[in-house]
């Protein structure tokens, strides 16, 4: 049985609130500074991603299916019906680039409109799953925000040669 299926706690099952979630990436920023937490985030990201990939049987399996056949298991797992991290909308592709459309991100909740507020976590867990599924290594970037205007917040990820 997964991680993601057992459960982690007998009484408050496996959620917690999305305020304490925030309250951990505000002190680690304060903690560490928004640089290095971002990177440690982003990490942290990837490692949450490539795990979810492997105990859904997706790893290392880019050459079998079209990122397309795993969007489904992707929003499954990773929206409402599952961690709750995002809802992802589409993912595009070009050529070896990827565009996540997401929102609703545990990263931007609760944020003001014109926060800086970036989607570290988030970022990297869906770049740890697409690394995982790929088996290639990818640099993600933010380039659109529900915070700043934008009908999304946008994760752009290029593999790396």
């Amino acid at each position: 049985m997964s991680m993601s299926q057992e459960h982690l706690r007998e009484e408050l099952g496996n959620f917690s609130s999305i305020i304490c979630l925030k309250a951990i990436v505000t002190g680690v920023e304060e903690a560490l500074g928004e640089k290095t937490a971002a990177i440690a985030l982003i990490a942290a990201g990837r490692q949450r991603g490539k795990k979810l990939a492997e105990d859904l049987g997706l790893a290392d399996k880019g050459s079998e299916f079209a990122v397309e056949d795993v969007i489904e298991k992707v929003r499954h797992t990773l929206g409402k019906d599952g961690t709750r991290l995002c809802v992802i909308d589409k993912i595009e592709q070009d050529g070896e680039a990827y565009k996540v459309y997401t929102r609703e991100t545990v990263c931007s909740a609760g944020e003001p409109q014109g926060s800086s507020r970036q989607c570290t976590f988030t970022l990297g867990a869906i770049q740890g799953f697409l690394e995982a599924f790929l088996g290639k290594r990818l640099r993600g970037i933010q380039t659109e925000s529900v915070l700043r205007g934008g009908n999304y917040d946008i994760l752009e990820y290029r593999v790396l040669v």
